[in-house]
């Protein structure tokens, strides 16, 4: 159990490094091994430590763009965390699962599901993680409202989250890194395609990204700015540094990101000199990404 705990924290730093590569070597003798350990002397540490491993399996895989094995990977996380009759763990797997429901077009299931863990978490905010999972729950009800187009019910949630965050802090729950910080870099995803960019961009500039120790929550920071300089227009040398800050921290990542594959080929189409050079054109070399 000791060296299977270690592979754990193993998985979830080479999936915090967004080193998607690295997590999927390592994940399937893990999760086989886990699953093993569920039936001896050890069971409940072995479903903690295979909740873990499953919700960074759903995770790498939604991130790679395999959305129904992320959804498979996310009923592995529920199966086991319902098993360990942990609450808090329930909350957990059900944030994992509404990302994968979302990420698979599910919207309303996904929406369905965060709430309702909510509703059920809102009894336990005791515990060790409580509130910092409800606080996650609702960020990925807040994307789900986004997702159906529901701008004003996301910003509820968003609301709700940033309460949660000033009474939590920063933290590093379970891998979630739910805390002020995280609740603006969402905020800056949910805003940046039907919201407002400018929000996005004034967000930006009074966050400090740095503040959480990944590169999988610091991408998502310097790419959705990126995102939005491109919508406002006028900023492409700024939006392709971002850009490119974005691809240092987690190549892996933004390279296999379907949403940056529009504002690139924008970028290229407006000037493949003036906005970025070579630079820019070397990104989009990397990413397939060619001009109309």
């Amino acid at each position: 159990m000791a060296e299977l705990k270690r592979t754990v924290a193993l998985v979830e730093a080479l999936h915090q490094a967004c080193d998607y590569a690295g997590a999927t070597r390592v994940l399937p003798g893990l999760l086989r091994d886990l699953h093993t350990e569920t039936a001896g002397p050890d069971h409940v540490e072995a479903l903690r430590l295979l909740c873990d491993a499953a919700s960074n399996a759903s995770s790498v895989l939604r991130s790679l763009g395999f959305p129904a094995d992320a959804w498979l990977g996310a009923e592995r996380c529920r199966d086991a965390a319902e098993a360990s009759g942990d609450p808090v763990l329930r909350g957990h797997s059900a944030y994992i699962l509404a990302r994968a429901s979302i990420a698979c077009g599910s919207y309303q299931r996904g929406q369905t599901i965060a709430e309702r863990a909510v509703d059920q978490l809102g009894q336990h905010l005791g515990r060790p993680g409580g509130p910092e999972t409800l606080g996650s729950l609702h960020l990925v009800a807040a994307l789900a409202s986004r997702c159906r187009d529901r701008i004003d019910d996301s910003r509820e949630s968003l609301t709700e989250a940033a309460v949660l965050a000033r009474r939590t802090g920063e933290t590093n729950t379970m891998g979630m890194f739910f805390g002020p910080t995280n609740v603006d870099i969402w905020r800056m995803s949910i805003e940046v395609d039907d919201g407002d960019p400018g929000l996005v961009v004034e967000i930006a500039q009074r966050t400090d990204a740095a503040r959480i120790p990944a590169g999988v929550r610091q991408v998502f920071y310097y790419a959705d700015t990126a995102r939005a300089l491109t919508r406002i227009g006028g900023r492409d040398r700024e939006a392709v540094r971002y850009l490119l800050t974005a691809e240092r921290i987690a190549p892996q990542h933004v390279r296999t990101a379907a949403e940056l594959v529009e504002p690139i080929r924008v970028l290229l189409d407006r000037s493949r000199r003036q906005a970025g050079g070579s630079e820019l054109r070397g990104l989009s070399e990397r990413m397939q990404v060619g001009g109309s």
